[in-house]
């Protein structure tokens, strides 16, 4: 029995947050995720890929066919994953500068995006960062990005009870149960994209 659940594959997640604040709560639930694959959803890991060091995408960077050093390791990392969880946040009803520009990066020929699954996740204020997530599938049609379309999660951040600890770590059971199901439905959606 153990030889057979042993050959199951492991998805493997690259996940991008695209704010850059330690204590983000967007952040705070790519944390929660992780903890969440190591104790209640099997057959994921999900490896938390930091677009800080990425340079302003200038083309003029690109030298005899060749990426800068950050841009080439982070372009490697989306072609290994298997699907992508992004924990965007919403600045001015978009996505953030950060997150634009890691999409953008690694937009650049070959499209390492293209033909893989994705979830997007977002805590915030008002509407929980959810126009931030529109933005960001529309530019996954483009890209070739397959969204889960439900479950959603958005999170106001800042209703009682409280959802987030004074660093940035999720506590809200209910909301833990939620972004489970994402995971979840994140999971089933790549297997079947992957058997396709």
């Amino acid at each position: 029995m153990n030889s057979v659940l042993s050959l199951k594959p492991t998805i493997n997640v690259a996940a991008i947050c695209g704010s850059l604040r330690k204590g983000s709560f967007n952040r705070g639930l790519i944390r929660t995720a992780i903890d969440l694959t190591k104790e209640s959803v099997v057959g994921m890991s999900i490896d938390y890929i930091d677009i800080s060091s990425l340079p302003m995408l200038n083309t003029d960077l690109e030298i005899d066919g060749k990426y800068p050093p950050a841009v080439a390791s982070f372009r490697d990392k989306i072609l290994q994953a298997d699907c992508f969880l992004f924990a965007s946040p919403e600045y001015n009803y978009s996505v953030t500068a950060p997150l634009k520009n890691a999409i953008d990066w690694a937009s650049r020929p070959p499209n390492v995006w293209a033909d893989k699954a994705a979830a997007i996740v977002s805590a915030g204020g008002g509407f929980g960062g959810g126009r931030s997530q529109y933005i960001l599938r529309q530019s996954g049609v483009y890209l070739d990005i397959h969204f889960i379309n439900k479950p959603e999660f958005f999170l106001n951040a800042f209703e009682s009870p409280a959802k987030f600890d004074g660093e940035g770590n999720l506590i809200d059971l209910e909301a833990k149960e939620r972004l489970k199901a994402v995971l979840l439905a994140l999971k089933a959606f790549t297997l079947r994209l992957q058997n396709k």
